[in-house]
């Protein structure tokens, strides 16, 4: 049996925001094992943590119902506040380092009545190629828009705190937005990206889904990285101040992801990504067989 914890990430009122199943002993189990186990979940996502010698330090692996990744930004937060509970005790404030495949995103987790928060540095954003005038056309009609619902005024561009990012900003239909086209992934390794955000700069609001588009997300932390750098760096927010990103709307869970990019618009320097996180329960699941 392996015990788990079920957090709401990026809202203080339970069963809303984006739900996560944190394995906090995941030791011993095999990337299949992880996989099957986030498939019987059933959440967007999974993340399984092995401890080591630090107690502030764990090793973590994040799956989808499909696959694993490198990185992610709401399993790392929901992570480190499921740490919190278990092992800073009374203490209000507390560091983390969370050892994904690729990289190390330190944590900082703050215990409040009833629920958590937690913020996390993402690095330096890496701004990635622009769409030309054909991909950018062939983009909008794979997303169920018009030419003229993207803002002709900012380019449609790859950029990645993590995970790359194809980014598009529109000036409406951000709720007509669907993923309608075969082999749509294949689309995005054209300029580089591995998922879409689709979002409204005025409104602050963006939408995100697998590659299928069968599943929206909830609230992705490691699109709105990417998103207020991409921002900050076109004049439409401020460096060093608090931006504020809404996502979740469109499938009943309002979601507010919280951003702050450091540097100049010309030269950011980092980007660090936090929210609320609070426990839903918790139990037991029976471990799969290996493969």
């Amino acid at each position: 049996m392996r015990a788990f914890r079920q957090v709401d990430v990026f809202t203080r009122t339970p069963f809303s925001g984006n739900g996560l199943t944190v394995f906090p002993e995941s030791a011993n189990l095999s990337a299949a094992q992880m996989q099957r186990i986030t498939q019987e979940m059933r959440q967007f996502e999974s993340i399984f943590l092995v401890a080591t010698e630090d107690a502030r330090e764990v090793v973590a692996r994040v799956f989808t119902v499909e696959e694993e990744l490198d990185f992610a930004g709401h399993p790392v937060l929901g992570a480190a506040c499921v740490l919190h509970e278990r092992l800073a005790g009374a203490g209000e404030r507390e560091t983390w380092r969370i050892r994904l495949n690729r990289s190390i995103a330190p944590v900082t987790t703050a215990r409040h009545e009833g629920w958590y928060s937690a913020t996390m540095e993402q690095g330096a954003p890496i701004f990635g190629d622009v769409a030309s005038p054909e991909l950018r056309d062939e983009y909008a009609a794979a997303l169920s828009l018009a030419e003229d619902d993207l803002d002709e005024t900012l380019p449609l561009q790859m950029v990645s705190t993590g995970l790359p990012y194809l980014l598009v900003p529109v000036r409406r239909g951000l709720e007509r937005a669907r993923i309608r086209r075969p082999a749509f992934e294949a689309l995005l390794g054209q300029i580089g990206a591995k998922f879409v955000y689709v979002f409204d700069p005025g409104a602050r609001e963006g939408r995100t889904w697998d590659n299928a588009g069968t599943v929206e997300d909830v609230a992705t932390g490691s699109a709105a990285g990417p998103t207020a750098a991409y921002l900050v760096r076109y004049g439409l927010a401020q460096p060093e101040t608090e931006i504020l990103l809404a996502q979740g709307r469109f499938v009943g869970r309002p979601s507010q992801i919280t951003v702050r990019v450091a540097g100049t618009a010309e030269a950011i320097t980092g980007v660090s990504v936090g929210g609320d996180v609070c426990t839903v329960g918790g139990g037991e699941i029976v471990e799969p067989d290996r493969e």
